[in-house]
């Protein structure tokens, strides 16, 4: 093949440092803008962006160019650098450590803007833990629960 062609979605999860609900109303849309922002400037075009008071969700269209690590790696220093010059209440911002990342069947992707979309009702059934959990279930990730919530 003479060209190089590429087209994986993934969906992207991470949470605040110990889950802590630093993603109020105030800066909620503002961070989902931002985070995009990134991702366009990584060429990793955003599909939806959202999330609930203590994570976030990434819809994406994963650039051939850059690695998950390096999309995830810029992604949240960029955006916690940004999110401590908004005021004091996010002075003490910072991301957890790990994230998850799944990749998404074309044909699937709106069920998946569906659900990140719809994270303020879905949150007031199931926790982010829980959220996870099903997650890695779905996707058969293996798992070493002693260091997933660190």
């Amino acid at each position: 093949m003479a060209q190089s062609l590429s087209k994986v979605y993934v969906h992207i999860t991470f949470s605040t440092k110990n889950r802590y609900s630093f993603i109020d109303n105030g800066i909620k849309q503002e961070l989902w803008a931002y985070l995009g922002g990134i991702c366009k400037s990584l060429e990793s075009n955003p599909i939806c962006i959202g999330g609930y008071n203590d994570h976030v969700h990434i819809c994406c269209l994963l650039s051939k160019k850059i690695t998950q690590i390096k999309l995830l790696e810029e992604v949240k220093k960029e955006s916690s650098k940004w999110i401590k010059t908004k005021g004091k209440q996010y002075e003490k911002f910072y991301w957890q450590d790990g994230y998850g990342i799944f990749s998404v069947n074309p044909s699937e992707v709106e069920a998946v803007v569906k659900y990140i979309n719809n994270q303020e009702e879905h949150h007031k059934k199931r926790t982010f833990q829980e959220e996870l959990l099903a997650f890695l279930e779905k996707y058969k990730v293996e798992y070493d629960e002693c260091y997933l919530w660190e």
